[in-house]
């Protein structure tokens, strides 16, 4: 089973999906961390928030592609 590491946090489920989309495309393994119960409770995000997490072996790569999509900020 691989390990895996987070590369960056959002505050809301919805960006987090769109890098995790970005590099999944791009054949980079990819999930996300979130504790909102699904979508229901975005509040609960407030002190927990989503975690994209990366393959251990594809994290350099990952990080790369994110900046240089700059969806948001650098991670």
């Amino acid at each position: 089973m691989a390990d895996y590491i987070c590369i960056k946090t959002y505050l809301n489920r919805y960006e987090a999906e769109k890098d995790r989309e970005l590099l999944e495309t791009s054949g980079i393994r990819a999930v996300i961390f979130v504790d909102d119960l699904g979508g229901t409770f975005p509040s609960l995000l407030m002190g927990n928030p989503a975690r994209l997490m990366v393959d251990n072996e594809q994290v350099e790569e990952a990080v790369e592609m994110l900046v240089a999509a700059d969806w948001n900020s650098e991670p």
